[in-house]
């Protein structure tokens, strides 16, 4: 993530996934988290094989495979709150790489990471392998091998791509959000953000053709607007993906989300924050309202394998 966004009205971070930007009020100083840190190099393969194991030894303690998918891919996420908001994971080697890490997350790498591990526990499928497979498959276009161009770098085509897959399913329209048609440019026009292709003219270029295809394939997605969450919030369920639209030029959607529902029914969001950490933020409606150029959500629900 680039500092130098500062300087574009409304958001004060930006990762390379074009997401994650979460313009949420400062905490009080007493609770003030420590904020974003830097991602330190990957840790060694057994730092992360270590904490899927215990995530998995605990999935197997409270019968999670019982669950439905969304309860399963909650009560995951609960595992991790705490977890520190980390920059540039996907971005620490010149060459893509899969990136499996588990000790902190930016908002969309905690959403693949729960839904990967929690479509595996639902299947009892408890392996590390299992899981890198799941969560290549979900990151990379088409089940592509891993490449920066064959990214989801927007996560409007993330939510298009998985669902054609049949991992997710789209239900913001059912849920009566209207259609936004918007060419997706917001990389290509602030390249200077983007380290990986800021100097390299080859990936450049295969940013602008992504982005160009987008649009001749008509991609357009569906949003429920910020004060009609409330009205549709009892039709949204635990561990669905949320992700909230923006009214950013060129932009579709910036931060991502898990639904939370509380013990009390309240509809909240479980999310990698700026703030510095994963938490619960818990009124999804007046978390949207409260955040410039946040417009409404998009909803997807996650498939049972």
């Amino acid at each position: 993530m680039s500092v130098r966004l500062l300087r574009i009205v409304g958001l004060l971070l930006l990762l390379p996934l074009a997401a994650c930007t979460d313009d949420a009020p400062p905490a009080e100083p007493d609770d003030a988290p420590a904020g974003v840190q830097d991602a330190p190099p990957a840790p060694p393969d057994s730092a992360t094989h270590d904490r899927f194991a215990d995530v998995m030894r605990e999935a197997r303690t409270q019968d999670l495979h019982t669950e439905s998918l969304g309860r399963i891919m909650q009560a995951l996420g609960q595992q991790f709150m705490g977890a520190p908001y980390l920059e540039h994971t996907l971005d620490t080697t010149p060459a893509e790489r899969l990136v499996t890490r588990l000790d902190g997350f930016d908002c969309v790498t905690f959403v693949e990471a729960m839904l990967a591990m929690g479509r595996g526990v639902a299947v009892r499928d408890y392996g590390f392998e299992g899981y890198a497979e799941r969560l290549q498959a979900q990151r990379y276009r088409g089940d592509a091998e891993p490449s920066y161009c064959a990214r989801l770098h927007y996560f409007s085509e993330w939510i298009a791509d998985n669902e054609r897959r049949g991992v997710v399913l789209d239900i913001t329209a059912d849920l009566g959000g209207s259609r936004v048609d918007r060419a997706l440019t917001f990389m290509s026009e602030h390249r200077d953000a983007y380290d990986r292709f800021a100097t390299n003219d080859s990936l450049y270029a295969c940013i602008q053709d992504m982005e160009a295809n987008l649009q001749a394939n008509g991609h357009a997605w569906h949003v429920i607007p910020q004060d009609d969450i409330g009205a549709v919030a009892d039709q949204i369920e635990a561990g669905d993906i949320i992700g909230l639209a923006t009214d950013i030029e060129g932009l579709d959607i910036a931060h991502t989300g898990l639904a939370f529902r509380a013990d009390d029914g309240q509809l909240g969001l479980l999310h990698a924050s700026l703030s510095g950490e994963v938490v619960v933020s818990p009124d999804i409606q007046q978390y949207v309202q409260q955040i410039d150029h946040q417009i409404g959500i998009v909803v997807a629900r996650p498939v049972a394998p």
